[in-house]
């Protein structure tokens, strides 16, 4: 496995006697999504300020892009790309204007800056936009601007914050795509949200509480371990009910058959249940699959973190 791009050792903050991060140690594999969580006071956005060189740690280590943050706090601001919940454009200038002066901030102008903005005007769907001022515009598309401009530079790493607080639903699914796309391009994301559901988009989950690390791990694995479990429910005839039963208990899933529907609760979708639901599926019965819903999974985590607490 390649050497991480983000690693913290120890890492706390404290303010007076107020601890805001608490010996806090992440792991993060390049072009991964890595979705950082905790509720509002939980130490994301303090130890986000200190992952990109904005604060300084009270003790720890934090790297970079191997960058040493803490002894060298400009350096990475050149590796990285930055967007909070209130998207930094400027209004009264068109977003191409927009774009040009971002380029200026990074020593990108002339047929570089030309060339950088075309591509990302189309990769972001933002052409019939490029002339409009941001206060003008959707709040959709002034979040696609500002991850075209976060990445204006080619960052290796991208924090965002918060970033579709305030997007309505349909814009906050293409904005994951958009994302998704930037990941599979190589670039690590690093990104918190409140919105829970969101995690299925990630490959890697770390939960933190009162600046503790509590959870941290694929969002599979935490449904495995906190989840209440995969509800299977498939519509059957009785004779076609009683032969999905038999093949769910081969693969070790115990079923029941009741009013024509034969439902059961797995842990996890191992292959053999995924093999048994696939063969049940060309018999002509398909299985309807709901799975744990996160906010299920981290209220459990923290239920358990709870009998720890002072």
């Amino acid at each position: 496995m390649s050497e991480p791009i983000i690693r913290t050792d120890g890492l706390t903050k404290r303010f007076g006697d107020f601890t805001a991060v608490d010996s806090l140690s992440l792991t993060v594999h390049p072009g991964t999504i890595f979705a950082f969580l905790g509720a509002n006071g939980s130490g994301k956005s303090t130890t986000i300020r200190m992952l990109i060189g904005l604060l300084t740690p009270t003790a720890g280590n934090v790297l970079v892009d191997g960058v040493d943050v803490i002894r060298h706090p400009r350096r990475v601001r050149d590796r990285i790309g930055y967007m909070g919940q209130k998207v930094s454009l400027y209004q009264g200038i068109t977003l191409r204007e927009n774009a040009e002066f971002y380029g200026g901030l990074y020593g990108l102008d002339g047929r570089d800056l030309d060339a950088r903005w075309d591509e990302l005007r189309e990769r972001f769907a933002l052409a019939d936009a490029e002339n409009e001022q941001p206060e003008s515009l959707p709040a959709g598309i002034r979040q696609r601007a500002g991850l075209a401009l976060a990445t204006l530079h080619r960052p290796r790493v991208l924090f965002l914050d918060e970033p579709t607080a305030g997007v309505d639903v349909e814009s906050r699914g293409l904005f994951w795509d958009v994302i998704q796309h930037t990941a599979e391009r190589g670039v690590t994301v690093f990104v918190t949200t409140h919105f829970l559901e969101e995690v299925d988009y990630c490959d890697w989950v770390s939960f933190i509480d009162a600046g503790k690390l509590v959870a941290d791990a694929a969002p599979e694995d935490l449904r495995r371990r906190f989840g209440s479990g995969y509800r299977i429910e498939i519509d059957a005839a009785a004779a076609l009910g009683d032969r999905v039963v038999r093949r769910l208990a081969d693969a070790g899933v115990r079923a029941e058959a009741a009013g024509g529907v034969v439902t059961a609760t797995v842990p996890a979708l191992e292959p053999g249940v995924a093999s048994a639901l696939d063969e049940i599926a060309r018999a002509g019965a398909v299985p309807r699959i709901t799975q744990p819903p996160m906010t299920d999974v981290f209220t459990r985590v923290l239920a358990e973190r709870a009998p720890e607490a002072p």
